[in-house]
């Protein structure tokens, strides 16, 4: 079966199309592409009507590739910018009206879930584990072993609301930096548990893998399962912050224009999370929710066969 997983987020839009062949899953297409649709909704506590009109305009393209596809079953949600949004139902029902999407906005937990879900049929860590999931709004704390899901933890706090509070002037000051690390340590340090290993997920650490290891254009299956140590982060964290947003994409090709605007809050917290838990170094998977919408739909094919 031809299976397609559309992940609305609040930083980026993303679609995976997958054949199920048994107990296999085969990718077929991977897109993505960053709308900011979260932007605003902090202050706001609305979606703004730009953000709106641009990640429809993604949505209708993702809607052509679905159709050229040929694909059979369609799996679509949306995360914290929509939780959050007052006028999210508007939103929704233009999705409906100008695509066909039918979009379910999920909660904290099943993003949890998913993301957990995607990485670990990806990588097969052993042991008690932490996934992060950093998003555009949010950020999800996930620890289980294997397939199994033992603790989410879902915080308000993702790249662009980070940004947005914190990092004020463009290169960010020193003491707007450190009053960002403080915030992360006061609520990162609450979560602290004893793990075997941490895998990230997310366009952050993904990007900053690409930089690490020179991979350009991206290439999932060579971001997949690559590790990347503290010391590497806070180097790269080091030269991107010390330059203007807008040079850090024309120095950088791995680094996308958009990204380039919020990227260092994402690898502060990345930062924070490896110092907090005593690791040196965490694994990436470019697996995450969409592909977790497509592991679960594989599970239940299965157990239907049963």
């Amino acid at each position: 079966m031809r299976v397609a997983a559309i992940d609305i987020g609040s930083y980026s839009v993303r679609l995976t199309v997958a054949e199920i062949d048994g107990e296999d899953i085969r990718i077929i297409l991977e897109k993505g592409r960053i709308t900011s649709l979260g932007s605003g909704v902090k202050e706001e506590g609305r979606l703004r009507k730009d953000r709106i009109e641009e990640t429809l305009e993604v949505l209708k393209e993702y809607r052509k590739d679905i159709e050229e596809l040929k694909v059979q079953r369609v799996l679509a949600v949306a995360t914290e910018a929509i939780r959050r949004a007052s006028n999210s139902e508007e939103f929704l029902k233009l999705v409906r009206e100008k695509t066909g999407l039918e979009v379910k906005v999920i909660t904290p937990y099943e993003e949890g879930e998913l993301a957990f879900l995607g990485a670990s049929y990806a990588l097969r860590p052993k042991g008690k584990v932490l996934v992060i999931d950093q998003g555009g709004g949010s950020t999800e704390f996930i620890f289980g072993k294997d397939f199994r899901v033992e603790e989410i933890t879902s915080l308000p706090l993702g790249i662009v609301n980070l940004t947005e509070s914190f990092l004020k002037h463009d290169p960010p000051e020193g003491e707007e930096i450190k009053s960002l690390m403080d915030f992360l340590e006061d609520h990162i340090k609450p979560l602290k548990r004893d793990v075997e290993e941490i895998i990230g997920l997310g366009g952050t650490i993904t990007t900053l893998v690409a930089l690490e290891y020179d991979i350009y254009p991206y290439d999932p299956q060579k971001v997949q399962g690559r590790e990347i140590s503290i010391d590497a982060l806070e180097r790269w964290f080091d030269k991107l912050s010390a330059i203007p947003s807008k040079e850090r994409s024309g120095l950088y090709k791995q680094i996308e224009d958009r990204r380039a605007e919020v990227i260092l809050a994402g690898i502060a917290m990345f930062i924070k999370i490896l110092d907090i838990f005593e690791k040196d170094k965490l694994r990436v998977s470019d697996w995450g929710v969409k592909q977790g919408l497509i592991v679960r739909e594989l599970l239940r094919i299965i157990d239907t066969k049963r």
